[in-house]
């Protein structure tokens, strides 16, 4: 077995709950990150219970069991609290059995239907008045005609704008794709509205909901992720403990530069760690 490395054993020994990000912090598209399988079942092997607290809503939560569990990492569907399935409890809190059109992927419509709504794919010019939502998240095949009818919904009808989440970017191997927040700004542009909450991280509404179903303290949790606009704010907003693992979107250029603006920065985006990767969690 293996220690926590020295300096975190006094900070981290009444840790209970790590949060993991996902995209950039366990994996880039289907690649695993190295050695982050042993890290996560090290951290299981010290009674640590290991969830995952992600922004991409593109797939459901057994599609992220399915995927885990191919780069051997066990896990299981309540282990994940996805911005999809974190957008549907909220959204079902304003309106049980809506009618909600969607830009978004296969994760987010059988989230929302999985919560009793009507996800309605091609609304016509007569149906623009039936939709109560218009949610957005990122979608691979987001286009012009998807982008039109949103802001007939929201412009011509009563649908209201929410968004799971705004990130700008999405990690892959050979860098960066567009991520939600492209998206999430077009509906804005073209409607002049901006939404009314995106649920995912930076809101702390995902790490609350840990918090709550796992009946911990703020101060038994941390969350790894790569991204200090998101992962980090979000933690530091729901009063966790925080670590930046530089695998992702965040590098050490960044983090060198945040120094010298550290006055000037929201507090929140400031870690309490900082990893070049989970390997240097654990030490011999």
């Amino acid at each position: 077995m293996k220690n926590i490395v020295p300096k975190l054993i006094e900070e981290l020994k009444n840790i209970k709950v790590a949060i993991f990000d996902l995209d950039g912090v366990v994996y880039k598209e289907k690649t695993l990150i190295s050695g982050v399988n042993r890290i996560i079942q090290d951290l299981k092997d010290l009674s640590v219970k290991v969830v995952y607290n992600s922004n991409n809503s593109t797939i459901t939560r057994q599609m992220y069991v399915e995927k885990l569990n191919n780069l051997n990492i066990e896990s299981t569907f309540s282990d994940f609290y996805t911005s999809a399935s974190i957008t549907s409890q909220e959204i079902t809190k304003i309106k049980k059995h809506a009618n909600i059109f969607i830009i978004g992927e296969i994760g987010l419509k059988e989230e929302l239907k999985a919560f009793g709504h009507h996800v309605v794919e091609n609304p016509s010019i007569n149906d623009y008045q039936e939709i109560d939502f218009v949610i957005v998240g990122l979608d691979f095949h987001f286009n012009y005609n998807t982008l039109m009818i949103a802001q007939r919904c929201i412009l011509e009808g009563k649908a209201q704008f929410y968004a799971t989440n705004a990130d700008t970017t999405l990690p892959v191997i050979n860098g960066l794709k567009p991520g939600a927040g492209v998206m999430v700004n077009a509906v804005k542009t073209c409607t002049g509205r901006s939404p009314i909450k995106i649920f995912g991280k930076p809101q702390p509404d995902g790490i609350n909901l840990i918090i709550k179903d796992l009946k911990i303290k703020p101060d038994q949790a941390i969350i790894f992720g790569d991204r200090l606009e998101t992962d980090i704010i979000a933690g530091n907003r729901a009063g966790i403990k925080t670590a930046m693992v530089l695998t992702g979107i965040t590098t050490k250029k960044m983090m060198e530069d945040l120094e010298s603006r550290i006055d000037f920065l929201d507090k929140n985006m400031i870690p309490d760690f900082v990893f070049n990767s989970l390997n240097e969690i654990f030490s011999d």
